[in-house]
């Protein structure tokens, strides 16, 4: 005979209710151990395997993975559910994104007038900064991202505030062929072409750029001083 009866809800309520079952005590055993640490992988993984289905195209695979993802919120905001200290739940987390989100449109929400998709962004980054209290617009830019991600938001960011901030650098190789790359398709093939370059000559391409991210960034900070 079975412990539980299935959810009673559809949608999110009955993943909610689900997720319930599963962490009682006398619900799955291995659910019932993990903790915000252990599943840290899992929502790694299931992130990527979201972007895969995306890139794919495939629609019921990007149904699918999503679902995946739900999952881990799901999963988190229960285990923080039962937090003995500061214990807060799914809806908790819904309302901090949904007051989020509404202070950073003020051009939606309040009366600053419309803004252009620049302006926006450029809006976003200040508002998070003042919230956050943060110092350099490198803080929030997590250091363990990949490292073009990690490069890109860098370099987004410093192009979204008005201040007197280091620019990059550019390359005087990269400049004989700039003219050429005209598309995704193009850069991409650039890119590839450039880390068969760096395995030919044994170079760690993703360590490289780590190691000129890391530089930039404390340029970054000088500049900001």
């Amino acid at each position: 005979m079975a412990k539980h009866n299935p959810p009673s809800k559809n949608g999110v309520a009955g993943l909610i209710e689900l997720m319930e079952i599963l962490r009682s005590k006398d619900g799955c055993a291995w659910d019932n151990e993990q903790t915000h640490q252990s599943l840290i992988e899992y929502l790694l993984e299931e992130s990527f395997e979201f972007a895969e289905a995306v890139e794919s195209g495939d629609r019921q695979a990007i149904r699918e993975e999503l679902g995946d993802v739900l999952l881990q919120v799901v999963f988190h905001s229960r285990i923080a559910q039962e937090d003995k200290l500061d214990p807060f739940n799914i809806d908790d987390v819904a309302n901090v994104i949904t007051n989020k989100l509404m202070k950073r449109h003020p051009h939606i929400f309040g009366e600053i007038g419309d803004l252009s998709k620049e302006e926006v962004e450029a809006n976003w980054e200040q508002i998070k900064r003042k919230e956050k209290g943060r110092t350099s617009i490198t803080d929030g830019v997590p250091i363990a991202l990949p490292a073009l991600m990690h490069a890109d938001k860098l370099i987004t960011r410093v192009k979204n505030v008005k201040e007197n901030i280091a620019q990059v650098v550019e390359s005087p190789v990269l400049n004989s062929v700039k003219a050429e790359l005209n598309s995704d398709a193009e850069v991409g093939q650039f890119l590839l072409s450039f880390v068969a370059m760096c395995n030919e000559k044994k170079i760690d391409a993703e360590a490289a750029l780590r190691k000129a991210i890391s530089d930039y960034r404390t340029e970054i900070k000088r500049s900001e001083n």
